[in-house]
């Protein structure tokens, strides 16, 4: 009886978050989050939710709850540029993985949003690292695509989801050509002819071919045919890269979002050009496949310098789990700015990277990731340099509401730190 009113008191912290409040931060060294420098002695006001005001000299109203951040950084809450966040608790265990559509038989239909289960404990670990909002992709299975990914909050109530069907996510290079029968001209084939049926089934075709999309996804796709959806492509190799910036002229609707790209920085030019942004992987330094022979550790900072949106995503990497490595990674990049002939990013622009950068490529920067007037009211303070690995979160808010720091790993830890006789379960008796 003991456990299930712990386990029902559990519940009830979800399903009964605390009231939105006017809120201000005090005296903390104070990021936007916009890629400006941080300012000295900042104040940040969240009412109701929103930020209603951020900087130096911002008065505090009468009646708000302080929390004084003296010594401290306030930051925007880390966007997460792509996450398998809320799918899985177990990867291998089939009864807890929920990133893929299965046999279900669908592939662009697919949507994400009702698995997003804010039960699964990498939600409350992440959020106690700083992580607010994520970008939470399906994975492709034996089509090239997967489906439609959200964008979610991480906050401990039963409502994950900030936007349903933000994004179509299709397989491109070696994992597209795997889907595609093994070949990388039968996935440009295969991606063109589902572009094609979807197309013919807008304007009524008799030709619609239901064998190689269904008319569910055919549906889907027209969102992303007019440019009302954006197609996040996971891409690797530079002249996959190409290849799909010929396709956008062929279908120049389209909204591309790149995601991996470790080799964007070698046709960085044709990406800046085209005005297509990247969701990159951060530290990708080593040829893990054939199509990553120019993986380098330089390549966010090379596509940054050639004029390329780039935010920093974690696709492949642990992407269920372990969203707190983000500003470990952005850390790695201010600090190769110190390595000789090397590319990393200034401090201002790593942060930008995890916070409004990954928010405007999504279409959601005038909500989200940064503190401005009108913004969601994502606020963390750190206790140090959030880019570095020492530092912590003090306080974490989503939507104004202050959000819990503990999570199962920390009671876990505390359980077995000093036990004491008695105190163990019936599997730890000799």
């Amino acid at each position: 009886m003991r456990h299930l009113l712990l386990a029902a008191a559990a519940i009830a912290s979800l399903t009964a978050p605390a009231a939105a409040e006017t809120i201000a931060i005090t005296g903390g060294k104070l990021v936007v989050g916009d890629g400006s420098a941080p300012m000295e002695g900042g104040t940040v006001v969240v009412r109701d939710g929103t930020i209603v005001a951020a900087g130096k000299g911002v008065a505090v109203p009468t009646g708000a709850r302080t929390i004084d951040a003296t010594g401290k950084w306030v930051t925007p809450g880390v966007f997460a540029g792509f996450s398998r966040l809320g799918l899985s608790e177990v990867d291998a265990v089939n009864g807890t993985n929920d990133k893929g559509g299965g046999k279900s038989g669908f592939s662009a239909a697919i949507d994400v949003a009702p698995a997003i289960d804010p039960f699964r404990s990498p939600i409350a670990v992440n959020r106690s690292a700083g992580v607010t909002r994520a970008v939470v992709a399906p994975e492709g299975g034996d089509r090239i695509f997967a489906g439609q990914g959200a964008i979610a909050d991480l906050g401990a109530d039963t409502d994950p989801v900030t936007r349903a069907r933000a994004f179509q996510f299709v397989e491109f290079g070696e994992a597209g050509a795997e889907a595609s029968g093994g070949s990388r001209s039968g996935n440009h084939l295969h991606f063109r002819a589902m572009l094609r049926e979807a197309q013919d089934h807008a304007a009524g075709a008799d030709a619609f071919d239901d064998d190689l999309l269904k008319k569910e996804d055919a549906r889907v796709l027209q969102a992303v045919l007019r440019g009302e959806q954006r197609l996040l492509i996971h891409v690797e190799g530079a002249n996959d890269i190409l290849r799909l910036l010929e396709l956008k002229r062929e279908f120049p609707a389209i909204k591309m979002v790149f995601v991996g790209a470790s080799e964007g920085w070698r046709v960085a030019s044709q990406l800046a050009q085209a005005g297509v942004p990247v969701i990159a992987s951060a530290l990708n330094d080593l040829p893990a496949t054939f199509e990553m022979l120019g993986a380098t550790q330089s390549n966010i900072g090379r596509m940054k310098d050639a004029g390329v949106k780039v935010a920093i995503g974690m696709i492949n990497d642990r992407d269920s789990h372990q969203l707190r490595y983000t500003t470990q990674y952005a850390g790695n990049l201010v600090s190769l700015q110190r390595v000789p002939r090397a590319s990393g990013l200034t401090w201002d622009e790593a942060f930008a990277a995890i916070s409004s950068a990954p928010a405007e490529i999504l279409g959601v920067g005038d909500r989200l990731g940064s503190l401005k007037a009108g913004k969601a009211g994502d606020v963390v303070v750190w206790d140090g340099d959030p880019l570095e690995l020492t530092s912590a979160p003090t306080h974490v808010l989503i939507d104004g509401v202050e959000q819990p720091l503990g999570n199962r790993q920390d009671r876990l830890r505390d359980r077995y730190r000093t036990p004491q006789e008695g105190a163990l379960p019936k599997a730890y008796e000799h």
